[in-house]
């Protein structure tokens, strides 16, 4: 986008600065567009599980600024002549069940004939023009709450060697197919400073978005991440995405680690798919939305770090 003139409206409240997760457009004083996009190749084999997960993950950039989705489009690529169109069905057919789970209309979309399989959403939701979060609201003092566990990226790529037994390929299914709905809402009524899903920069670039946002440094404690199911010994093992090295390579430079060994590194920085919320919150309130979360369903949701005031490292790993 470097060297593009973009539209300039007073109504667009956010747009692609800051690294925002989703635009917001005023309408009048008490309502806002918001509205996001994404949609991936498959992440797990069964083609019912993969439609749940794309649409989970397309709905969480509406959740990060506390807005409330209300329609989507379909995007689909599909080779219709290579493939049964039935998996095309059962793709759409998870996508559709997510939905309605979310109660979130689904109006159409387009699809392209494309040797390799994608799918998504384009998400319009709404908000209070007022009262919206984004990335940029941390404040020191502020303690950091992680919804979900990491590790997504690096357990994804066992199962696609095979490596991955059915009893965490089904923990790793349900945890990219939950809804960031309800933690959406309860970050929003304990009063968040700032908030972020975690996709594919991983828990390091997403923290370091946040930080850059905000104008803060953010101290991550290592213990307090909550780590998936063997993902240390697949991680050990070399199984890493190439995008995780990417994400880490990125952030280096504003990095600081103290007493971290490599293989935690690639975990905080392996990509995830349909991730938890990063929430920055009063430290009075951290306790209190981390129980809250917990009781919602997030049974790993952890305190995970805290908002300091910025220095030249904008993330310090300890």
């Amino acid at each position: 986008m470097r060297g593009l003139s973009l539209p300039v409206d007073v109504n667009l409240l956010i747009g692609s600065e800051d690294w925002s997760d989703a635009g917001i457009y005023r309408l009048n004083e008490d309502v806002a567009l918001v509205q996001s996009i994404d949609f991936f190749t498959p992440i797990v084999d069964d083609p019912y599980d993969f439609g749940k997960i794309a649409v989970a993950n397309s709905l969480s950039d509406i959740y990060a600024v506390g807005g409330k989705p209300l329609l989507a489009l379909n995007i689909v690529c599909f080779p219709i002549k290579e493939m049964d169109k039935n998996i095309l069905r059962e793709i759409l057919r998870g996508g559709l069940d997510k939905l309605k789970e979310a109660e979130v209309v689904l109006l159409g979309g387009h699809s392209v004939e494309d040797p390799e399989i994608k799918y998504g959403l384009a998400v319009t939701g709404i908000v209070h023009p007022e009262k919206f979060i984004t990335n940029r609201g941390a404040k020191k003092g502020d303690l950091l709450v992680l919804t979900k566990p990491i590790g997504t990226g690096i357990l994804s790529t066992a199962l696609k060697g095979k490596l991955l037994d059915s009893e965490t390929t089904k923990y790793l299914t349900h945890t990219m197919e939950t809804l960031n709905k309800r933690a959406s809402e309860i970050m929003m009524q304990l009063g968040a400073s700032a908030c972020t899903d975690i996709t594919g920069f991983g828990l390091l670039g997403h923290s370091l978005e946040m930080a850059r946002a905000s104008k803060v440094t953010i101290r991550i404690f290592k213990d307090k991440v909550p780590i998936m199911p063997k993902v240390y010994e697949y991680a050990s093992m070399g199984i890493v995405p190439a995008g995780g090295r990417r994400n880490i390579n990125y952030c280096e430079k504003l990095v600081e680690i103290r007493n971290m060994d490599s293989i935690t590194l690639d975990i905080l920085g392996d990509p995830q798919t349909s991730g938890g919320l990063l929430i920055s919150i009063k430290e009075k309130n951290a306790e209190l939305l981390q129980s809250q979360l917990i009781q919602a369903g997030y049974k790993e949701a952890s305190i995970i770090g805290e908002v300091v005031e910025e220095k030249v490292t904008k993330i310090i790993l300890t």
